[in-house]
């Protein structure tokens, strides 16, 4: 009797209010760049991220070995249009990523977008694993708030700049496909 049940919810289940996913189009589309520069001992004044937690054989002003393993990173990185620094700030990535492998460098990582413009307000939360290797790498967008109310989609990152261990450039191509 319950395997009848069940049957008879199976159709119901599949019925899904979603289109097949090679017609799906995304409702909103974003690209900016945030610019992580991270605390080294050295440069407090202009820091945008720190390092909070290390693993017993580090410290929190180096990344340790191995692959930065067991590194916790919190993070306030303005956010910009393009990759120039000096550009006006539209928001700030604010969250944390934590590096999770000691064999290649992985990173899992939390955040929000916090967008404040004549353009856009609210933000925008992504959550997920970070294959810092892969050129481009896809990271879920979990939720938002504002503009951008319960919002999801895909962040497709891509490492645009690196300078040794304190600075990096991400380039940001936003695609939402539930837009309320």
């Amino acid at each position: 009797m319950r395997i009848s049940f069940l049957l008879l919810l199976l159709p119901a289940a599949n019925s899904g209010h979603l289109p097949p996913r090679s017609t799906m189009q995304p409702c909103k589309t974003l690209l900016f760049f945030f610019h992580d520069i991270l605390y080294n001992g050295n440069n407090f004044h202009n820091a945008t991220s720190a390092i909070v937690a290390a693993p017993a054989w580090g410290n929190r002003t180096k990344l340790a070995p191995l692959m930065h393993f067991g590194d916790v990173v919190v993070f306030d990185d303005p956010m910009t249009l393009d990759g120039d620094l000096r550009s006006p700030v539209i928001g700030r990535a604010q969250g944390l990523y934590l590096y999770d492998r000691k064999e290649v460098f992985t990173a899992w990582l939390a955040f929000s977008l916090v967008l404040n413009s004549t353009d856009h307000r609210g933000t925008i939360t992504l959550a997920g694993a970070d294959m810092l290797m892969n050129r481009r790498r896809d990271v879920p967008v979990v939720g938002g708030t504002g503009d951008f109310f319960m919002a999801r989609g895909v962040a497709t990152l891509m490492t645009d700049a690196i300078e040794d261990e304190v600075y990096f450039r991400l380039r940001v191509d936003l695609k939402l496909y539930e837009c309320y």
